[in-house]
């Protein structure tokens, strides 16, 4: 039995225990059961900006970026801003010295407002409309990762000079810890496939790009899915990507210099759930490459991965206000936020932990459901949770690891504005995104 396990059942605090991997490194107990975060008390940061709020780490998240480049020196490390695109974020991204994966002229945007350097950029996803090419080639993304014959010839059409472009391959691995986020076997939106016969192949892309005067193929690129903890998967992956090179060298007389491998690392959600392994990752990835592109006398490509959840998903929590607790043949915590602002639940039934902050308290755990304010039974943050029997309503509760895809992800469902992004440093919090008012709602409707 874990200590986590233990706790509970002995009557204990189980506020004296922090899960390891999955709360924000810079989190702290206080002896008065409140928590810590990058140095600041949380329920002055709610008191202060309200909730539900997101809050991030931002020494956290810089600290992350370092780890990857030191961890990964000879490889190119862009983060796949999806995962959490402001301002302060990429601006943190860029001082870091990392490049940036963007998806869409909005994403694009916000890196140019901020100055992002174009030639650190690449732009890719399965149906980029003419606005996002547009907007790769104005700004001078190099790369643009390219994704359907119809978008070659798009692209080609729009293109003057020699943009830079990579083929999305779908490699045929399987990972991802949901089916909605396993991207790299067939019979998914993503990719060209490698199977002779199929019309969008991999060799009819390389014939395309060939044809197209203002594009040069510059390498391949792949993804095989989020949450991936094997980093074997990464290896064949990396395996048959080199098998792919050789191909293209072979059949199409063309030597490809870069290689993309993708993102996807996994990170703690709840306890007992494994760590990526970095290091590990580091060295069997790079081992494999090079053995299969020396085995078939293959120059080694430049390489580049793509992290975005595991830089800044683990820096982040949201602080909610409890509104009501319901007992009855199982205890419901309802809490003023709920799915537009954490749909991964709801999604992929991801899973959250939680826990009571601002206040001590003595009280047996017991199982309690922690679910959000919208109209939808699946509206549900964290179920079978122990928390203390003396929760009520005023209470403030804390989730971790929602750095990532919180965010980005939130809606506007029941008329609901989104919550702040307050990052938090040394103690010292900042509003990055403020929160979203009725007004703002109201404003773009114009009937």
């Amino acid at each position: 039995m874990t200590l986590s396990e233990l706790l509970p059942s002995l009557g204990c605090e189980a506020a004296d225990h922090l899960e390891p991997g999955v709360w924000p490194r810079s989190t702290r107990i206080g002896e008065d059961g409140e928590l810590l975060f990058a140095g600041a008390p949380v329920s002055h940061l709610a008191a202060r900006f309200g909730t539900p709020s997101y809050l991030i780490d931002e020494q956290q998240v810089r600290d992350t970026a370092r780890e990857y480049r030191e961890a990964l020196p000879d490889v190119e490390v862009a983060y796949a801003s999806k995962a959490l695109c402001t301002r302060a974020v990429l601006r943190w991204i860029a001082e870091a010295g990392l490049s940036l994966d963007t998806c869409s002229a909005g994403e694009i945007a916000v890196a140019r407002s901020v100055g992002f350097p174009a030639e650190r950029m690449l732009l890719h996803g399965n149906a980029k409309t003419p606005e996002d090419l547009k907007a790769a080639l104005s700004y001078g993304v190099r790369r643009i990762v390219v994704d359907s014959l119809d978008e070659i010839e798009q692209l080609g059409a729009l293109a003057h000079g020699a943009q830079q472009v990579m083929i999305r391959v779908t490699p045929g691995i399987a990972a991802g810890a949901h089916a909605a986020i396993s991207t790299g076997t067939e019979g998914q939106k993503f990719g060209f496939s490698l199977l002779e016969g199929v019309p969008d192949n991999v060799d009819a892309a390389v014939e395309a790009i060939t044809k197209q005067p203002g594009l040069r193929l510059q390498g391949l690129h792949c993804h095989i899915g989020s949450q991936v903890t094997r980093v074997d998967r990464y290896e064949a992956a990396a395996r048959r990507m080199a098998e792919v090179l050789v191909r293209i060298r072979d059949t199409h007389g063309v030597t490809l210099r870069e290689l993309d491998l993708g993102g996807g690392h996994a990170v703690p959600y709840v306890g007992g759930e494994p760590a990526f392994d970095l290091g590990g990752y580091s060295r069997r990835l790079r081992v494999a490459l090079a053995y299969e592109c020396a085995a078939h006398g293959f120059p080694l490509p430049r390489l580049t991965i793509e992290p975005g959840r595991a830089l800044v998903g683990p820096a982040g929590i949201t602080v909610y206000r409890v509104c009501a607790v319901k007992r009855g043949s199982r205890t419901f915590v309802a809490v003023d936020g709920g799915m537009s602002d954490n749909a991964r639940p709801s999604l992929y039934g991801a899973r959250y932990t939680t826990r009571l902050v601002g206040r001590r308290s003595k009280a047996q755990r017991v199982p309690m459901t922690v679910v959000g304010r919208h109209c939808e039974a699946g509206d549900v943050l964290a179920d079978g949770i122990n928390l203390p029997a003396d929760l009520h309503v005023g209470d403030l509760l804390a989730v971790p690891c929602t750095g990532a895809y919180h965010h980005s992800l939130a809606s506007n469902y029941n008329q609901v504005g989104r919550p702040p992004l307050v990052g938090v440093r040394d103690g010292v919090a900042t509003l990055l995104v403020r929160r979203e008012t009725e007004e703002d709602l109201s404003r773009r409707d114009l009937g």
